[in-house]
């Protein structure tokens, strides 16, 4: 009887998946992409830059999504932002459905612009989670922060009064880099500038490197000073107090850091010397006397109380966003042949357009960035979660300085840049990787082995 060899049959190859993969950094740098192509845009105040802006963040939003559903998981971490953030769009949306703005029209191009935002923070934090995506972060944002600071000081040595040398702006104003206003230019470097700042304190960098970021920071900083701008130059001396109260508060702290930023300072004072020269010594010397001509009377004191004026007349939900230059020449108390198009003091412009709802949101929101922050702070020169809350915080310590005095938040690329560094500030600790805690580990260790030695 013959027996047939009974052969067991080969499995079959696995097929590879043809389903499309994105890069792990795709989505944050796409979204870092929109953020600094913005300001570049002349921070976005065109139409074609604000629908640019808009379009970009829904496609963000929209690839995010696609990869979910590929993925087939709903993987989405929470950040206590996302609660105020969502009071503040339906309070918004009340006041374009039930007609309680003054211009329907303007309330829903605004509430299409702070809706990208929301987007833009929420695909920031739901990709940024690894300490190696903060250090590419802060190189790429300290690379941007010194080309555009070079450009913007080589432009004020050689002014043509265009932009970028070519384009001619309509309604004048003072260019400095990519900004028809000076204000704005300081306030997006009062954004960048702390990450290099960061960089330059920490166990990120060490030797050639960490003195060539402080340079850099010292580049951006001596930029701020030399646009010119008052808001500018109050926000950065607030931004070096907070940087020197944590340097100082750090228990392990040694001499290191608070010589590296007395360098850092040193280096800006003498590159303003150089650099600024007269021009800069009258303009803070003007300082004094505009401040006591504003006391005393000016035009921005008279349109905080026009301000207050327009509160009064509607307290709860206010005027409508964005519709504060169509209802400010009813309540103007003096004369002018400008058209007065914001508050220069976006607390007030706030309270005007979104009355107390609005305003007790946006007091909700920053009480959360800054609590949130605080919980990250413990050894934050040598962890990833902790420079980047600082960095992130700083700079937003900055805009919210500068914020009384002029209108950073009401230019699209700052505002944007704005929100998702307080996405930043408040999100969930970053995840370090097993290659820099070793790494963190050898360098406490070096720095502690010489008091180890002398005991």
């Amino acid at each position: 009887m013959s027996s047939a060899l009974a052969t067991q049959p080969e499995p079959a190859p696995v097929a590879k998946s043809s389903q499309p993969r994105l890069p792990n950094n795709a989505l944050p740098a796409g979204a870092g992409a929109i953020l600094l192509l913005g300001p570049l845009a002349f921070g976005a105040v065109e139409p074609w830059s604000i629908f640019a802006l808009e379009a970009s963040a829904m496609l963000l939003l929209a690839v995010w999504a696609f990869r979910q559903w590929i993925n087939r998981e709903l993987n989405v971490s929470d950040n206590v932002l996302y609660r105020p953030m969502a009071a503040f769009f339906a309070l918004v949306l009340v006041q374009w459905v039930f007609g309680a703005s003054a211009y329907r029209h303007v309330t829903y191009s605004h509430l299409l612009l702070y809706a990208a935002y929301g987007m833009l923070a929420f695909v920031v934090t739901q990709t940024l989670r690894r300490s190696s995506q903060f250090e590419m972060l802060a190189k790429v944002f300290t690379g941007y922060g010194a080309l555009v600071a070079a450009f913007a000081i080589l432009q004020g040595l050689a002014p043509n009064g265009k932009l970028y040398w070519v384009w001619a702006s309509e309604q004048g104003g003072s260019i400095y880099g990519p900004y028809v206003n000076h204000n704005h230019y300081a306030g997006l470097m009062e954004m960048l500038t702390p990450f290099p700042l960061v960089l330059a304190t920490t166990h990120f960098t060490n030797g050639n490197r960490k003195i060539a970021v402080a340079g850099i920071a010292a580049l951006m900083a001596a930029s701020i000073f030399l646009s010119g701008s008052r808001g500018g130059m109050a926000a950065f001396v607030a931004q070096v107090v907070v940087l020197t109260v944590l340097l100082v508060r750090k228990s392990e702290s040694s001499w290191k850091q608070p010589l590296m930023l007395g360098g850092f300072l040193a280096v800006v004072i003498v590159f303003l010397i150089w650099i600024g020269g007269n021009e800069l010594t009258r303009r803070l010397i003007s300082i004094h006397s505009e401040a006591r001509e504003e006391i005393n009377g000016g035009v921005r004191l008279a349109i905080d109380r026009d301000c207050l004026r327009m509160l009064i007349k509607k307290p709860f939900l206010g005027w409508g966003l964005g519709t504060f230059p169509i209802v400010y020449p009813e309540f103007r108390s003096f004369y002018t042949t400008f058209f007065v198009n914001q508050a220069h003091n976006d607390y007030l412009q706030l309270l005007v357009e979104t009355g107390l709802a609005g305003f007790s949101i946006a007091v909700w929101f920053l009480v959360l960035v800054f609590r949130q922050a605080a919980n990250k702070l413990n050894n934050w020169t040598e962890t990833a979660s902790g420079a980047i809350t600082v960095a992130a915080l700083l700079g937003c310590v900055g805009i919210l300085v500068h914020s009384l005095l002029d209108f950073n938040l009401q230019i699209p690329a700052n505002a944007a840049l704005f929100y998702v560094l307080c996405a930043i500030a408040a999100g969930a600790p970053l995840q370090e990787s097993q290659r820099r805690r070793v790494v963190r580990r050898r360098s406490l260790i070096a720095e502690t082995s010489p008091e180890a030695a002398v005991s």
